[in-house]
């Protein structure tokens, strides 16, 4: 055996070594900008949702308090006709009541 043709082998092996550490390297470095990029297009993304959902929870918000506020002055409306309505009758009854209580407290019973 000739003891040159192992070293050689050895040789070999430590340069196919460092290159695979320069292609390991220079894939890392060429993932990095992408890592990046990749992050603040995310962020980006997450930020537009974010403001897409609250848009639509205070869309929601205002959507029932205007609601809310609408039944509000409905039942207000509704409640002014019923009591319009009570004291109207009450007037046209009032006087027929009154007889009526007059006729019973004169009317003596023997």
């Amino acid at each position: 055996m000739d003891p040159f043709k192992g070293q050689g082998g050895i040789q070999m092996l430590l340069i196919a070594e460092q290159e695979a550490q320069h292609i390991v390297s220079n894939a890392r470095n060429c993932k990095t900008p992408f890592f990046f990029i990749a992050k603040d297009e995310a962020e980006r993304e997450a930020t537009e949702y974010r403001s897409h959902i609250e848009e639509e929870y205070q869309k929601s918000i205002s959507e029932n308090t205007g609601s809310s506020g609408s039944n509000v002055k409905r039942l207000e409306e509704e409640t002014n006709a019923k009591i319009k309505n009570l004291k109207k009758s009450t007037s046209k009854v009032s006087s027929e009541v009154v007889d009526m209580l007059l006729k019973y407290v004169t009317n003596i019973k023997t």
